[in-house]
């Protein structure tokens, strides 16, 4: 005996006939009738009295009924917990940003998450690349808003948007125009991490694809607010997403130039665990923060983006 065995009782019961039982199934009458045959003798009892006018209940039917009944609002219990688990979003929340996207992303966000699941405890984290993959590695983070590797590997990432890379200078820097080529970087002191951090890896394949040796004035492995301030005291330049230096180009103290031919760009991606089971509502979590990316390229609030085109949910 199994559910859909009592699920199929339970319809008899209510219909008060095989036949009518059997239109309400969509079913014939001989398969019904013949289910029914086969649960009184899979439990050697007999569950109905049948005449013409249709089937009534035996004692061990009724018996049979109650455990029916608890069956079928167990079943329809769980089914509306599930339900309701998924409208509630997940029980626990972690993403993880590198500095420039989590300064820009984390206030919209958290309100927007915070206004669609409030039941959901929501832990925001910033750091470091590195730091971030080893994190969704080991599964204490659900999901993770980073600048794509040049050679991603297995990661499992839908792109968000693709961010231009500038110069960026101390704001009295004696260089003409808006603009600088990559072949010209290599007249430039700069000021940036040490290998194993991304935006070097950036600078050291352009170096090699453009044929010019990397300046290295300083290397850096702090936040970027350390990397800026080290470029207004006049260490150096750098490169950054102007989106990480909005405030002090508008205030004059710091420089960006546009790096072309051609223009160079990072790719900022949703990034998932591989081989983890990903929480409740998280296909859901990952439209919201396109949403709002969308809005902030829209209303000019991420400078240097342009948004890269959903992919289509399977």
């Amino acid at each position: 005996m199994n559910s859909d065995d009592l699920a199929l009782f339970s319809q008899v019961v209510k219909s008060a006939s095989i036949s009518r039982a059997a239109m309400a199934l969509g079913a014939d009458q001989s398969t019904i009738s013949r289910r029914i045959g086969l649960l009184e003798a899979d439990l050697g009892v007999r569950l109905f009295h049948r005449s013409g006018r249709g089937v009534t209940l035996t004692d061990r039917g009724q018996q049979l009924l109650g455990y029916a009944t608890k069956l079928n609002d167990t079943l329809a219990e769980a089914e509306r917990v599930m339900r309701e688990s998924v409208e509630h979003g997940p029980v626990k929340l972690c993403i993880a940003a590198q500095p420039t996207i989590a300064r820009i992303l984390f206030g919209r966000l958290g309100h927007a998450l915070k206004a669609r699941f409030p039941l959901t405890q929501l832990h925001f984290v910033e750091a470091l690349a590195a730091d971030i993959l080893n994190r969704l590695s080991e599964g204490t983070v659900d999901m993770a808003l980073i600048y794509l590797p040049e050679h991603p590997g297995a990661l499992q990432f839908d792109p968000l948007v693709k961010e231009g890379i500038q110069l960026i200078t101390p704001g009295d820097y004696p260089l003409n125009g808006d603009a600088i080529a990559v072949r010209d970087l290599g007249d430039i002191p700069l000021i940036l991490p040490s290998t194993h951090h991304g935006l070097r890896l950036l600078v050291e394949s352009l170096a090699g694809r453009h044929g010019f040796t990397t300046n290295i004035a300083l290397e850096c492995d702090g936040s970027i607010s350390i990397t800026k301030r080290l470029v207004l005291e006049n260490c150096g330049c750098t490169v950054l997403p102007e989106a990480a230096v909005i405030e002090e180009i508008k205030s004059g103290r710091l420089k960006s130039y546009r790096i072309e031919e051609p223009e160079v760009s990072r790719t900022v991606a949703i990034v998932w665990p591989k081989n983890r089971t990903t929480v409740d509502g998280l296909w859901e979590v990952t439209q919201i923060v396109r949403e709002h990316a969308a809005a902030m390229v829209d209303q000019g609030l991420w400078p240097g983006a342009t948004l890269v085109p959903a992919p289509v949910n399977p």
